[in-house]
């Protein structure tokens, strides 16, 4: 179950990072809006990888979760905000992912 909430606290770090990138293309009360956003998924992501550690090796959840964010926030980057592609872009994107697989695989949880 704590990899299922560490899984949704990664997503919820995608989201932050989200809220950010719309809060700085954003005025007035729309821009705060965002940073609310930001501000619930923060504590959201957080809670859930705090929770997640009570069962989990501290340092392969961490590890899984800032990758789930990591690889979420650069294909979020991608696709909303326009960022480049390249294979170098692609090929780490993939490594990181089989990184965090890997992890989870080798964990003793």
């Amino acid at each position: 179950m704590n990899w299922i909430l560490l899984i949704i606290g990664g997503l919820f770090e995608v989201a932050f990072t989200y809220c950010i990138g719309r809060a700085k293309d954003s005025t007035g009360n729309e821009m705060y809006l965002w940073y609310l956003g930001f501000l619930v998924s923060v504590t959201i992501s957080m809670g859930l990888l705090i929770k997640a550690t009570s069962t989990l090796p501290l340092g392969t959840a961490y590890a899984v979760w800032s990758g789930i964010g990591a690889v979420g926030t650069v294909l979020m980057g991608i696709f909303f905000f326009k960022e480049p592609t390249d294979f170098w872009r692609i090929f780490f994107i993939m490594t990181l992912i089989g990184s965090i697989v890997g992890l989870k695989a080798v964990s003793s949880h």
